[in-house]
């Protein structure tokens, strides 16, 4: 099962997906930590949490993540390969942009493209999508047709930015023509609203819209 916890002031949407790989995709900035934790522990306890899977590097996704790892000494971080070499360098630029202290986690296993991966109970592949950062990658369950966006796309037709320190609009193009592609019925996007059903039809607008930058 997949349980929203909608972002709070500055950060991203947080998911946490049960099952038989407890997984949390993307964690916040880390400001409201002990509130995250909270919300989780109103539907799991935390010590079944397995794995943190990050959508991108940038610090409203990424930030909460050296919290966690201090918390549950257990827990894996996952990220694509571009993603962990900022995040364990200390060198995320976005976190200037919110006077916050740059992360700095070890990531336990490098995503790339293709690979697959256990959520909840299902297996996802990674797709590499880039274009509003460098390490963004969204995750996409094709027989339930679910897609986590990270900030690559959002309901109603939004995009990510691209004007960040790794973006690149016309990466970005690429990147939403390929999850034009999908079908998609569930968005699970980084900010705002997901979507339940008729997924896809969100895709293609956002896909109208970047082609018109």
């Amino acid at each position: 099962m997949i349980f929203p916890l909608i972002s709070t002031g500055f950060d991203s949407n947080i998911y946490l997906v049960r099952g038989e790989k407890n997984t949390i995709i993307d964690c916040g900035t880390g400001i409201y930590f002990e509130n995250t934790l909270e919300a989780l522990k109103e539907r799991i306890s935390l010590e079944e949490i397995d794995q943190i899977i990050l959508t991108h590097e940038h610090i409203d996704h990424s930030g909460g993540a050296e919290h966690f790892k201090r918390r549950l000494k257990d827990v894996r971080i996952l990220a694509h390969e571009k993603t962990a070499e900022v995040l364990e360098k200390g060198v995320e630029p976005t976190s200037r942009l919110f006077s916050l202290p740059a992360p700095n986690v070890k990531i336990d296993l490098r995503l790339k493209e293709g690979d697959e991966v256990v959520i909840g109970d299902d297996i996802y592949k990674v797709l590499y999508t880039p274009g509003h950062s460098q390490g963004s990658i969204c995750l996409y369950q094709e027989d339930r047709g679910i897609l986590f966006s990270g900030d690559t796309v959002f309901s109603y037709g939004g995009i990510g930015r691209y004007d960040l320190p790794g973006g690149d609009l016309f990466k970005l193009k690429k990147s939403v023509e390929r999850l034009s592609n999908l079908k998609v019925r569930d968005l699970y996007p980084g900010h705002g609203d997901c979507v339940i059903g008729f997924g896809d039809r969100h895709i293609r607008l956002s896909l109208r819209n970047v082609r018109r930058l």
